[in-house]
C-alpha cells in the first residue's frame, strides 16, 4: 500500500503558513504522519486560481483536508478513518 502523500500549500511571507507547517510538524512527531513537502501555492496555476486566497491549504493526496487553520484534531481523526 502507498503511503499518503502530504503537501502544505503556502506562500512565502505567509505568516499563517508557517504557524500551519509548524504545528504540522509538531504533530508529525508525536503520531505517525507521513512527511509532508511546502510547495507555493503560486508556483501551478491550478493551486493558485483554486487556493490562492484560501492559503495554507493541506493537500492529502491532492486532496485538501485542511484550510486556512490548522485542526490537528481533524487531520488526526482523518488518519485513523483512512
Amino acid at each position: 500500500m502507498n503511503e499518503a502523500r502530504l503537501t502544505l500549500l503556502s506562500r512565502e511571507g505567509c505568516g499563517l503558513c508557517e504557524e500551519f507547517a509548524a504545528e504540522l510538524a509538531a504533530l508529525a512527531e508525536q503520531i505517525s504522519l507521513p512527511p509532508f513537502e511546502i510547495a507555493d501555492v503560486d508556483s501551478d496555476p491550478e493551486w493558485q486560481r483554486r487556493y490562492g486566497l484560501k492559503i495554507p491549504v493541506l493537500l492529502w493526496d491532492d486532496e485538501p483536508v485542511l484550510t486556512t487553520f490548522f485542526d490537528a484534531a481533524e487531520l488526526q481523526r482523518l488518519f485513523r478513518v483512512r
